[in-house]
């Protein structure tokens, strides 16, 4: 008795994978019209009823173009892989990379996110090179080296791009100094008479690359104050924050810069539930100038945040790929001031 063959799982059974040729003969063009049209091709001048036509034969036939096929065709693909390993939260974090990847998906580039979390240096390098993309923008957390940067050289990345605290060889570097945050809002708190100043640390994973400088900027605020700062470690819950609150005035504290809006909107409830005066008794700054953060009463004092936009970074990635013999350049970012409200 003949033993059944097991049928392979790539396509339901009976039905063919429409191709450009079928695409081609039901809008009546060449195969190479039809490769123009679905690649966004601009150097050659197709009319837009044709256009039009290809289109609907497309959808008409559920055809789409495909992508390991195409990066044959052009000697590259047009993936621009972004690692993630513990992204870090917030609409302005969130408000940023959507803009990013609208950006780059408008210039024809594929975002790709990759999981990167328990990856380091050259290990996550060797991951991000086996998938082959045309570009790779790093975050920061997992610490490329210039090792990993030419590991994915040789694979065929045309721009490796770092948005982080420090810049990284090879890379087109985005500097963001994160420390002058930190900085601007304790020598506000400073100027304003505070000489006990908590910090918050957040203990969520991933942000630690973000509120490390802050501390420091903070520390080098006072320095020659006479003013002190004292680091709070504090989870992104109620809970802590309560804790944190009951034993505030133990700690002695008459103010504290919340690491960002939403961690200071989180212990500023907690401190008045507590029964602590804001700004009376506790002086309160947050950072990246949230909308919530106006609605509360007190309005809350912040740090404004002047990011790169996602179009730039998007319009550099381009640029970078398709110039990739035009020398690696670092950048400083993130020009930070305070907006005094009634918080502090």
């Amino acid at each position: 008795m003949s033993q059944p063959t097991e049928r392979t799982p790539e396509r339901p059974a009976g039905r063919a994978v429409p191709t450009s040729a079928d695409v081609a003969r039901l809008a009546g063009v060449s195969r190479a019209t039809v490769s123009y049209v679905l690649n966004n091709t601009s150097a050659v001048r197709i009319s837009e009823p044709t256009r039009r036509r290809v289109r609907e034969a497309a959808e008409e036939l559920g055809y789409v173009p495909h992508a390991a096929a195409r990066s044959l065709r052009a000697g590259h693909s047009r993936m621009v892989l972004l690692p993630t390993s513990h992204v870090p939260v917030g609409p302005l974090y969130s408000q940023f990379f959507n803009e990013f990847q609208w950006a780059l998906r408008r210039l024809d580039y594929t975002v790709v996110q990759y999981g990167s979390v328990g990856l380091e240096a050259e290990e996550a390098a060797r991951a991000w090179a086996e998938l082959r993309p045309v570009a790779v923008v790093s975050l920061g957390e997992v610490q490329l080296t210039g090792q990993g940067v030419e590991i994915l050289k040789r694979s065929g990345a045309r721009a490796v791009i770092t948005l982080g605290t420090r810049a990284v060889e090879g890379t087109h570097a985005l500097v963001m100094d994160q420390g002058k945050v930190g900085e601007v809002a304790t020598a506000h708190l400073v100027a304003s008479g505070r000489r006990r100043i908590g910090v918050v640390i957040p203990e969520e994973p991933g942000l630690a690359m973000f509120s490390g400088p802050r501390l420091d900027g903070a520390r080098r605020a006072v320095a020659g104050t006479g003013a002190t700062v004292v680091p709070l470690p504090l989870r992104y819950e109620e809970e802590s924050a309560n804790e944190l609150a009951a034993r505030w005035r133990d700690l002695g504290l008459d103010a504290v810069f919340g690491y960002n809006d939403e961690y200071a909107m989180l212990l500023m409830r907690a401190l008045q539930d507590a029964g602590i005066a804001v700004p009376g008794e506790t002086a309160v700054v947050g950072a990246d100038d949230l909308l919530l953060g106006r609605l509360l009463r007190p309005r809350l004092s912040t740090v404004r945040i002047d990011m790169v936009l996602g179009r730039e970074l998007a319009e550099l990635v381009d640029r970078a790929v398709r110039e990739p013999e035009v020398p690696p350049r670092t950048r400083a970012l993130l020009d930070s001031r305070v907006v005094r409200r009634e918080s502090s």
